[in-house]
């Protein structure tokens, strides 16, 4: 008996290190691989990829250069790079630990070396020089490069820049971007995530939702509008109930499965009635309509009694019977004769 709980106790301490081995070399695999470079959120590719040494992000001197913008001329037997944007000259000796912006003397913390055959110099050291800004993202090994100074964008509610894009942890929560301020967007990662730049300098990530930023673009639409049919769709078969409270999922009627589905995703507070709600955004033509677009159709008695979610491909996706509870199904015969109105809310 106790030779086998030996043999038990051996083999489970085996295993614990067969599996902490496994995720070490995991970890040491990851880490070696080299980081993504995105410039304004366009990916950067380069001969030679980024290389990180003791925390510093090393990448190829004229390629960088001229990624971001600048003219160069780099001088093979010198070692030596001009660099010129805007009123800016940058010249810069690879090994030195000074460089020169319009003459003026800048030391740099970490010099500039060849790696692996390829001249090498400091990525922020360079974006830096030529007034952009730059930030590690260490949730996917990457790397950001902003060199927009406009901020196009204004905050409407007050939302949190985090470190990554998700809101599982507070630990990813640099400061609360208040109502008012200006924002850069950079990129939107998917329907529910933008990647910022804000007026001090700082990359971050921050909510997609309409509520928190005046932000627009077709493409964020369109990701938006796919999120809010998949997130509608999850909820098929579910029952329907004429008059259902707001705050259940387990029975909707058509108007509080609306409201529920473009809260959730989109953070727009519809009302609560369907008529009530055809008073919101702005009026569609048939012609025009677009995924996520609010159909209104006659129902009751009702000029306005039932409303459904246009899903693309001429289908509705809607709910009004319990023996179909949430469902998609064409947009023709009865409900092409019943309709009303089309409405755009985002």
């Amino acid at each position: 008996m106790q030779q086998s709980t030996i043999k038990c106790a051996a083999l489970a301490l085996l295993m614990l290190t067969t599996t902490t081995t496994v995720q070490a070399h995991r970890a040491h695999a990851e880490a070696a691989q080299p980081p993504s470079l995105l410039l304004d959120g366009r990916s950067l590719a380069f001969a030679a990829p980024p290389v990180i040494e003791h925390g510093v992000s090393f990448v190829p001197v004229r390629p960088i250069f001229e990624a971001e913008g600048a003219k160069v001329n780099w001088d093979e037997q010198a070692q030596t790079i001009t660099a010129t944007k805007d009123n800016t000259l940058i010249t810069y000796r690879l090994g030195d630990k000074l460089a020169y912006k319009n003459g003026e003397e800048l030391a740099l913390a970490n010099p500039g070396k060849l790696i692996n055959g390829f001249s090498m110099v400091p990525l922020r050291f360079v974006s830096e020089l030529l007034g952009n800004v730059v930030q590690w993202h260490a949730y996917d090994r990457s790397i950001s490069i902003s060199s927009i100074h406009t901020l196009e964008t204004e905050i409407t509610y007050g939302v949190n820049l985090r470190t990554e894009p998700g809101s599982e942890t507070d630990a990813s929560v640099v400061r609360m971007l208040a109502k008012g301020q200006r924002i850069h967007v950079i990129r939107a990662l998917n329907a529910k995530w933008l990647e910022v730049q804000t007026e001090d300098g700082k990359i971050g990530f921050m909510s997609a939702k309409l509520k928190y930023s005046n932000y627009a673009s077709p493409e964020l639409r369109m990701q938006q509008a796919d999120e809010l049919i998949e997130y509608g769709a999850s909820f098929i078969g579910t029952h329907y109930h004429f008059g259902a409270a707001t705050d259940q999922t387990d029975a909707f009627d058509c108007s509080s499965f609306v409201k529920r589905v473009f809260g959730e995703v989109l953070g727009i507070d519809l009302p609560r009635i369907s008529y009530e709600q055809a008073k919101e955004g702005q009026e569609v033509k048939l012609a025009e309509l677009r995924k996520g677009d609010l159909l209104f159709f006659s129902a009751r008695g009702l000029d306005i009694g039932h409303v459904g979610i246009y899903a693309g491909d001429g289908k509705i996706l809607h709910t009004y019977s319990d023996k179909l509870g949430v469902h998609i199904e064409d947009f023709d015969g009865q409900w092409k004769d019943r309709f009303v109105t089309a409405r755009r809310v985002f």
